[in-house]
């Protein structure tokens, strides 16, 4: 059956509330492991997971640092609306944009949008015993989502040596709320601030966990590193979209969010030192990773690209055009070219990248992610990643009582 035309349905399992787990272990090392190797399945514990790979390999983790996105105002009537930041719209770059001082515009959600038809909203802070007012005003739509504009202005301080600017990362830091997973259906707890990061997580601006990486520890790492394995980080900021149900019988209608990248030089020499094969940790590592060759092809028929022109579209993959014949080597190295022409020390893109079954891997050979929803996009790349063997997977989690979803329990699939 031709990609497009897979039926949603086809990808649901049965998941009781209470096989969700709500909150994650004490020891996050100490989850269950669930390998599944060459269609063999049986389990461990997660912190024993570097005796299950191939000594000298390398593994690629995504370092995405979440940021507290949710940002509640209350209107004069007393309403509540919820704002949730998805997107830098001014300045584009998030690296730009946290560091923005007094004005700054995303492209947002909106809880109770009814309620806000026109005006700004005003909320007083405290940001490092300075009085701050940040006011939020809609200044358009983009998609299903609104354009807002920020501005915060510092009063007087309170103490001696106060800051006389305040950045957009600290307004955030004090206002906004970590976006724990709404399948979690309680609020957010002050302990998600630690547990709701990986801890190698490093760059601002995802609105939800790259959630494989939950598991590891420094003891974990320490114990890759002495198993010699080479690790490596990429940077892809997961959106909202993550979450966004397949609501289409078949999957050719449902839209991928978009997902901004950055992979430095440095990563993809190691690529082509280990042959172009790495351990992806998360599906968001393997988008990613899998994304760079159709980028790479892009530049072996057209060299003067721009970034943006060498975002990879949802289909592309499946198109004959593009699944060409090029080796991934030359994909890979035609990326490194381009950097080197352009001056440049890292790669910043997008992808929109579907994997479902149809799907040919070209780099990622070992994946380690958690379980999935039923019905999920996530779902269907592990079915491509595993040749559609999930069910026999999914089954053994389910009747040897893992735990599922963001908090939950691991695999680690070698197709």
């Amino acid at each position: 059956m031709e990609t497009k035309h897979i039926r949603i349905s086809d990808y649901s399992y049965p998941l009781p509330d209470e096989r969700i787990a709500k909150f994650p272990l004490a020891r996050r090392d100490h989850s269950k492991l669930l390998i599944y190797n060459k269609g063999v399945v049986g389990e461990d514990v997660f912190c024993h997971l570097p005796h299950y790979l191939p000594k000298g390999a390398l593994m690629v983790m995504n370092n995405t640092k979440v940021i507290q996105a949710r940002m509640h105002f209350h209107k004069d009537t007393g309403a509540l609306i919820e704002v949730f930041l998805l997107e830098p719209a001014e300045p584009h770059d998030y690296e730009l944009m946290f560091q923005a001082t007094g004005h700054c515009a995303w492209y947002c959600l909106v809880g109770n949008l009814k309620k806000w038809k026109a005006g700004e909203l005003v909320r007083s802070i405290e940001v490092g015993g300075m009085p701050v007012t940040v006011r939020a005003v809609r200044t358009g739509e983009h998609g299903t989502s609104q354009r807002i504009d920020f501005e915060w202005e510092p009063q007087a301080p309170q103490r001696p040596n106060a800051p006389t600017t305040i950045s957009f990362a600290e307004i955030i830091d004090v206002m906004g709320e970590l976006p724990i997973p709404p399948y979690l259906n309680r609020e957010t707890q002050e302990s998600d601030k630690t547990t709701y990061q990986t801890v190698y997580s490093k760059i601002k601006g995802s609105v939800a966990a790259p959630t494989a990486g939950l598991h590891f520890t420094p003891d974990v790492l320490r114990a890759l590193d002495e198993h010699g394995i080479d690790r490596e980080e990429l940077t892809l900021h997961v959106g909202a979209g993550t979450f966004k149900p397949v609501k289409s019988e078949e999957i050719q209608g449902h839209e991928m969010h978009t997902e901004y990248i950055a992979v430095r030089r440095q990563t993809l020499e190691k690529l082509l030192k280990h042959d172009c094969q790495a351990i992806a940790v998360g599906t968001t590592s393997v988008r990613t990773l899998e994304s760079l060759y159709y980028m790479g092809c892009k530049l072996l028929r057209n060299p003067r690209l721009t970034e943006a022109e060498l975002h990879v579209g949802q289909w592309e993959p499946y198109e004959a055009v593009t699944d060409s014949p090029f080796p991934v080597r030359d994909a890979i190295q035609a990326i490194i070219d381009w950097l080197d022409r352009n001056g440049q020390a890292t790669l910043h893109s997008s992808t929109q990248i579907i994997i479902a079954p149809g799907y040919r891997y070209k780099i990622v050979n070992m994946l380690v992610t958690n379980f999935h929803q039923p019905q999920s996009t996530l779902l269907l790349l592990v079915s491509a990643f595993v040749n559609g063997d999930w069910r026999k997977i999914y089954d053994y989690a389910l009747s040897h009582d893992f735990r599922f979803l963001s908090y939950g329990d691991s695999s680690l699939l070698i197709p």
